[in-house]
This record gives structure tokens, C-alpha cells and sequence, in this order.
């Protein structure tokens, strides 16, 4: 199944956001390109995506709504990812 660039970035993002707000985030999918290796395989997140992800946590409610992403976000990868990088899905 090939999953869209765009999807998989947002898909990182939702993954990785807690509520925490220390700076101002651009909520962007593709800063989380760094995770696609892990996204598409099962090689382990890089710690360059953890970083982007733990980055981009305020941004993952908005990506779990948006129907484009939403679907990419709530996979088995995206909860591994998440997860090997210690951040928790948000209550959104």
C-alpha cells in the first residue's frame, strides 16, 4: 500500500502530540519526513523523527481530525512510532 508523502508526515505529527506548548509550532506534515523510513518499514524511528515528533505534539489533534490524515495516524505504525519514541496519542 503506498501511503502519500503528505499523509505519513501528518500521520508523525498526530502521533507525537502531548499537551505542551513551550514555543510556538508550525503545524507542518512535512516535518516529520524524517520518519518515514519508519513509517514504511520496520526500522525503528530515528531519533531526528522522535525530536520532529515530540516538536509537532501540539499539532496531532488537528491531524487526527482531518479526514486525509486521520486514517494514517490511527495505524499499528504511527502507535509504534509513537510509542519507541515515548510520546502518547492526545485525548483530542
Amino acid at each position: 500500500m503506498k501511503i502519500p508523502y503528505a499523509a505519513l508526515c501528518v500521520v508523525m505529527v498526530v502521533l507525537l502530540s502531548e499537551a505542551h506548548l513551550t514555543k510556538a509550532v508550525t503545524c507542518s506534515p512535512q516535518e516529520l519526513s524524517s520518519c518515514s523510513a519508519a513509517f514504511t518499514s520496520s526500522a525503528p524511528p530515528s531519533s531526528t523523527c522522535c525530536s520532529k515528533l515530540k516538536e509537532q505534539k501540539p499539532c496531532l489533534c488537528g491531524y487526527l481530525k482531518d479526514p486525509n490524515f486521520s486514517q494514517y495516524v490511527n495505524s499499528a505504525k504511527a502507535n509504534r512510532i509513537a510509542s519507541t519514541c515515548g510520546v502518547q496519542f492526545p485525548n483530542c
